[in-house]
């Protein structure tokens, strides 16, 4: 199989196996028992939250461990919404489902909610935010990178654009965590999944900025200092932290590598297939991530073929696999139904080579000469 879905998740590194492997069996304790089994595993995750702030650049009291990005979304909006009690929400039109579906479900407790489409290029555009964002607003998210594009947003301008307003600003760095540098300086809330950046899935970290107006949605225990009920993950913690610190360390390497994949696959698959097209900016996206059209082809379908063959790519988002209208995302941009439901989302990583490159585009060609037939 050549695995080109790093976007929906990615492969354990086997150190982060291995940093985990002793809370999996041998330091099994709960770290709020008081005796000496509880006291390992809360060490083992205080250590995990001091690396995983030092890498957000925030404070260890203002990280809280969670299950993913999903409930890291969640808490944020609907915690804002909850002790606000009334007032606007503004989101990109782009943001992942965990961050739409959520605001769909403050309109029924009265929360207005406005979307604010991207260009053409996939990049939110500030000024939009700011005509957005009015006295009512409580609530704001832009991404820092999107999941279907990989298109990077000017998270810094649109934070700065809350923070003079006073509105609560909420950056899901899902997608950029271990890729670009992450400073919580710029938001309020952010949002980090660990099997993005080879770690466990089941396992995020949620910063929230210290003396936000929030409410807890998890109630039933004292962890996570009152905010998060819960037993916590521990081993998922740990390889949360290790898989983080070890990307961070790593990504000049990585991303040099992981771009140099993606740059000669788009090339190759623009200029050897006729009526391709490059989805987002061209530039300014993660260096994983390609996004393309292709004329007369179904994207399902192709990616049916390319499974076949043994490719694994996806249509987009892995939270909205299955679905039968065209990507929120695509759409949001402006593009066409037909272009957009012919999209399909290549997503290299670390494990990658330049000889799975000419397998797919050999894969690619063939596939999508079929389908025309």
């Amino acid at each position: 199989m050549i695995y080109l879905d790093n976007a929906a998740t990615t492969p354990l590194d086997e150190s982060v196996l291995k940093a985990m492997l002793p809370y999996l069996k041998g330091v099994f304790g709960n770290p709020q028992s008081q005796h000496f089994a509880g006291r390992e595993a809360a060490g083992a995750v205080l250590s995990a939250r001091d690396k995983t702030a030092d890498i957000m650049g925030c404070a260890p009291d203002e990280v809280y461990f969670t299950s993913g990005g999903t409930e890291a979304g969640n808490t944020a909006l609907k915690g804002v919404c909850a002790a606000a009690g009334k007032g606007k929400i503004v989101l990109s039109a782009i943001e992942h489902p965990a961050l739409l579906d959520s605001a769909e479900d403050m309109k029924k407790f009265g929360f207005i909610v406005e979307l604010v489409k991207p260009g053409i290029n996939g990049i939110v555009n500030p000024d939009d935010v700011a005509r957005a964002v009015t006295d009512e607003t409580v609530f704001c998210a832009v991404m820092h990178a999107n999941n279907e594009t990989g298109v990077i947003q000017p998270v810094e301008d649109i934070g700065k654009i809350c923070s003079e307003r006073k509105v609560f600003y909420y950056c899901d760095c899902v997608q950029s965590a271990g890729v670009l540098p992450l400073n919580a300086g710029i938001c309020d809330a952010m949002g980090v999944s660990a099997h993005k950046f080879y770690g466990p899935k089941g396992a995020g970290a949620l910063y929230i900025r210290r003396g936000a107006n929030i409410a807890r949605l998890m109630s039933g225990g004292r962890q996570e200092r009152g905010f998060r009920g819960g037993t916590h993950n521990v081993a998922g913690i740990v390889g949360l932290a290790a898989a983080l610190e070890n990307a961070v360390n790593n990504a000049q390497a990585n991303n040099k590598k992981i771009a140099s994949l993606r740059d000669g696959f788009v090339e190759r698959a623009l200029f050897e297939i006729a009526g391709t097209h490059l989805n987002g900016d061209a530039l300014n996206r993660v260096p994983s991530n390609a996004n393309i059209s292709f004329d007369g082809c179904d994207g399902a379908n192709l990616l049916f073929l390319l499974d076949l063959a043994g490719v694994a790519v996806s249509t987009g988002s892995a939270c909205s696999a299955g679905a039968t209208t065209p990507s929120h995302v695509l759409t949001a941009m402006g593009l066409g139904e037909t272009r957009a439901k012919s999209a399909l989302r290549f997503t290299f990583g670390k494990y990658n080579t330049a000889r799975e490159v000419d397998e797919v585009v050999l894969a690619l060609k063939t596939a999508v000469g079929k389908i025309r037939k």
